[in-house]
């Protein structure tokens, strides 16, 4: 029996195209979209948002002060609302019109050459990096929650030591489970739940901060000084500021893949323009929010992590920490499924015919509404390999991280701006040195600039300071 190439997706794909019925598939023959302006929101929301997102940003503020931080906040969001516009619009191929279902379909749609080549490698280097970052921060999060637990306001003591190995294992062998679901489209309860839980610590972390304000009995902090600052090493933390609120608003990453769920008529680009809008209104409220009451707070002694400034009340920080685990398990999924996703069409491409690779074994679920589960021996072993692979690199090898780290904020400027910039040219035909085409560069050149600011502040961390670093031993 031969097995198709689009196997791994569905067993309808089997189907010859004329029999498939508007109603269940698509003009390209695949399953019928269901995603809606208000599922896409959500989607790009907890795409942006995040630990990182809000609990930084006091940090970020206090780096900036009262009139540059929110500035530079609402600035950004602009930019990313522009920049993330002109990926959406590049969804459909320029001449054929044909769906681009990744990003990497939309750039081979659109350029060609050493373009395609390169952006490859940013791109998955880049979604890498995010999963290895939330490998690293939900584990820390789980063993948290043990240390303020057994020791309390000594959490942060080197006497109180909690194993952080066991929670990397346990977030490991959840992501194995949660990397079986076959598809990006399928991930929608992830957003979901992620956005819940957003919501949640997000309340909780702005609750402590204005009980602080308010002078509240049972919150206790630490307020750690900084100390004074050298004019050098201000600039650097200026620099790195504005990076980090520049990049923490990038969802470019998965946006054609969010986009690719959305029903159509209405027109995609239309859609994901309203979805874009009512994500990036809530994120940047909550980033002003966030920002400016914590720096309040803190002052210019504000933490990098918001929720590390507080000790007690113990359980509600453990409350929080786990609802942090939880979003960054579903995000781990999110933006892993392209890397997933490229790895196993390439190969049942490649090899149609070998059953591994494409064969579905249908599993009964007892639940007529799902169905089915199809597994594929395929996906099993190789997403397995994966996230084994990561957690590995991660747990032993600091200075895979840090390198990480800093190859994160150069992918910046390339998948967030400078592919999109160019691609959209070429969907809009526009011409070299019109007025459209020099705003498009300035904007192209303005956040290049940003990305070789921030990129040069965090290699002063990681070369100057002489980190030891020791491989095959446990860094956390």
């Amino acid at each position: 029996m031969q097995h198709t190439n689009n196997q791994m997706l569905s067993d309808h794909d089997l189907l010859p195209r004329g029999s498939r019925t508007s109603e269940c598939f698509d003009e390209d023959g695949r399953p019928k979209r269901a995603g809606t302006v208000w599922s896409a929101s959500v989607s790009i929301t907890t795409a942006v948002a995040g630990p990182a997102f809000d609990l930084s940003l006091a940090w970020s503020v206090a780096q900036l002060g009262w009139v540059a931080g929110p500035a530079v906040i609402i600035f950004f969001s602009l930019v990313t609302y522009c920049t993330s516009a002109l990926l959406c619009a590049c969804y459909r191929s320029p001449v054929t019109a044909k769906r681009n279902h990744t990003y990497m379909d939309a750039i081979r749609s659109h350029l060609d050459g050493a373009k395609v080549k390169t952006c490859w490698v940013i791109q998955y280097v880049n979604l890498l990096v995010q999963a290895s970052g939330y490998t690293v921060f939900a584990s820390l999060m789980m063993r948290d929650i043990e240390r303020f637990s057994k020791c309390g306001n000594a959490a942060s003591d080197d006497a109180c030591y909690v194993n952080s190995m066991p929670y990397f294992i346990a977030f490991a062998v959840a992501q194995i489970i949660f990397s079986q679901i076959p598809k990006f489209s399928q991930l929608r309860s992830f957003s979901i739940l992620r956005l819940m839980m957003f919501l949640f610590y997000s309340g909780i972390g702005l609750g402590l901060v204005i009980a602080k304000l308010a002078g509240v009995n049972g919150i206790y902090y630490t307020d750690h000084s900084i100390g004074t600052m050298t004019r050098a090493q201000k600039m650097l933390n200026i620099f790195r500021a504005i990076g980090n609120i520049a990049q923490l608003y990038d969802s470019s990453a998965v946006l054609i893949e969010i986009e690719d769920t959305v029903e159509s008529p209405p027109s995609e680009v239309e859609t994901m323009r309203s979805a874009i809008r009512r994500g990036l209104t809530l994120t940047t409220f909550v980033s002003m929010l966030y920002g400016c009451m914590g720096f309040a707070a803190f002052g210019n002694n504000s933490p990098v992590f918001l929720l590390y400034a507080f000790y007690k009340p113990y359980w509600l920080l453990n409350i929080a920490s786990a609802a942090i685990v939880i979003q960054y398990a579903g995000g781990y999924q999110i933006y892993l499924q392209p890397i997933f996703g490229m790895a196993e069409e390439t190969l049942a491409n490649r090899f149609p015919d070998n059953e591994f690779i494409t064969k579905d074994i249908k599993i009964p679920t007892g639940c007529r509404h799902f169905g089915p589960y199809k597994l594929n021996l395929f996906r099993l072993v190789w997403r397995t390999v994966f996230v084994i692979t990561t957690t590995v690199l991660s747990m032993f090898l600091a200075l895979y991280l840090d390198l990480l780290k800093l190859i994160q904020i150069l992918s910046f400027w390339p998948i967030a701006v400078y592919f999109p910039v160019e691609m959209y040219i070429v969907q809009k035909k526009i011409p070299k040195w019109s007025k459209r085409w020099i705003c498009l560069q300035i904007l192209s050149l303005g956040c290049l600039i940003v990305t070789i600011a921030t990129a040069a502040a965090s290699s002063v961390d990681l070369f100057s300071i002489e980190p030891k670093y020791y491989p095959f031993k446990p860094n956390f």
